[in-house]
């Protein structure tokens, strides 16, 4: 098993970054995030069955990962998720690690759930009842990825757009 991680070219010389040895050697996973610096931008996908385990280990490698900042907006594209593990207080658990990397030292956090299916949906919903209640948190959900980044403040028109321009 191995870790899909994609990460901006400026670090590692382009090569997939793992803080983690023993996530490194999973197989691949669900998720996958991107930093965009240029951006302050953290792009996350899921593929398939998400299974938390796997996004705990994923927000491990993020947070240890060289272009990690509090207060990066996140981008979170779910429109490839088929299902999920059901697993409510991992969930929990994730989101609470979450909020306290990206409020950390002050900052404001901005997420966007691009959420086009009935599944990614209902997903997106219960990763933002976690959030209710946080001061310096906007976290909204979206079925366009036009409105996704404009939300974001992106001039780019299609996340394969904002992926390109970021190489």
């Amino acid at each position: 098993m191995h870790l899909r991680y994609i990460v901006d070219e400026s670090r590692n010389n382009g090569e997939a970054f793992s803080a983690n040895p023993e996530t490194a050697a999973m197989c691949t996973m669900s998720v996958t995030f991107r930093i965009l610096p240029k951006h302050g931008l953290v792009y996350a996908s899921y593929e398939g069955q998400a299974y938390l385990k796997e996004t705990s280990a994923a927000l491990t490698d993020y947070l240890s990962h060289p272009d990690f900042r509090p207060g990066q907006k996140h981008l979170v594209d779910l429109s490839r998720v088929t299902g999920w593990d059901g697993d409510f207080v991992e969930l929990m658990k994730i989101q609470a690690r979450m909020a306290d990397a990206m409020l950390g030292g002050g900052a404001e956090a901005m997420k966007v759930y691009y959420a086009p299916t009935r599944i990614s949906l209902e997903l997106a919903r219960l990763a933002l009842q976690s959030w209710d209640g946080l001061d310096g948190a906007v976290m909204l959900v979206q079925q366009s990825e036009r409105r996704s980044l404009a939300l974001l403040g992106l001039a780019e028109r299609s996340f394969e757009q904002l992926l390109q321009d970021a190489d």
